[in-house]
């Protein structure tokens, strides 16, 4: 399935994206990496066995120690974010139950444009399902939580449209909040690790991303940063600064606010009334 144009490169359509990676495989010897990407693969197939998508109606690549995919646009993003999710968790679970060295993933989870051609998959949304998953925060979590074998990381665009919604098998309320900063990437991710009702982010850098820099639900922002600079750009040579205050009357010349303004408050000189 291709949504390239006849040049390759034109085009593309809505499709959502998933980027799974093995926690830890630097420090494995070729067997160990051999069992773990044959259980990796299993598990993926059971996830999209369990939501009716059926081998060869998707696109898949092999990235070493992790999977790209990309889905067709029919595939509901709900049964991503529920059904799909609950069975790898479930797999993993299976998988590693006695075993010393356990399969632990880092999953990251975007919609949006994609390109695919005859070399794979392009686009913004496919580079941010990447960054979600590689970000130091991800993987400082996975490090500092040896006891968790799955953690999904969504963007914000996935969580406000889809996860927030709800459904069988979604936890909405069990996701939290991290800044993800990474090359050109500065995002609201949303951090899910099943089964508990918070990911362990304590210590985490970037954790408890401030209200103010949620992205808009539908929002343009895939994987390029939030927008910067609103507003003319301040002086740089130190110009002046004139400050005329009388009564309740503020004068300001010479400054750019940028942001909410919700006041600004006069106080008092001595002997004076508030």
């Amino acid at each position: 399935m291709s949504s390239a144009g006849a040049n390759g490169v034109a085009g593309g359509i809505h499709r959502f994206v998933v980027f799974g990676d093995i926690c830890g495989s630097g420090a494995m010897d070729m067997a160990e990496k051999e069992l773990h990407r044959a259980a990796l693969y299993a598990a993926f197939d059971e996830a999209y066995s369990s939501v009716g998508v059926e081998p060869g109606t998707f696109h898949q690549e092999d990235r070493g120690d992790g999977i790209l995919a990309a889905l067709r646009p029919d595939v509901p993003p709900t049964l991503m974010v529920g059904r799909w999710i609950d069975t790898l968790y479930e797999s993993l679970r299976e998988h590693n139950t006695g075993r010393s060295r356990r399969l632990r993933l880092r999953i990251g989870m975007n919609a949006g444009l994609v390109v695919q051609d005859r070399h794979g998959l392009v686009g913004r949304a496919v580079d941010l399902a990447a960054r979600l998953c590689d970000s130091p925060p991800a993987k400082r979590l996975m490090a500092e939580a040896p006891e968790v074998d799955l953690l999904v990381v969504t963007s914000d665009w996935l969580y406000e449209n889809v996860v927030a919604l709800g459904g069988r098998y979604v936890e909405p309320d069990h996701y939290r909040q991290v800044r993800v900063r990474s090359k050109e990437t500065d995002e609201v991710a949303w951090f899910h690790v099943p089964r508990r009702t918070a990911p362990p982010l304590a210590g985490v850098e970037g954790e408890s991303a401030p209200e103010g820099d949620r992205a808009p639900a539908g929002g343009a922002r895939t994987g390029v940063g939030p927008s910067r600079g609103d507003g003319p750009t301040p002086p740089t040579g130190g110009g002046n600064r004139t400050y005329h205050v009388g009564g309740d009357l503020l004068d300001v010349h010479g400054n750019t606010v940028h942001g909410d303004l919700t006041g600004i408050r006069k106080t008092a000189r001595a002997g004076e009334p508030e």
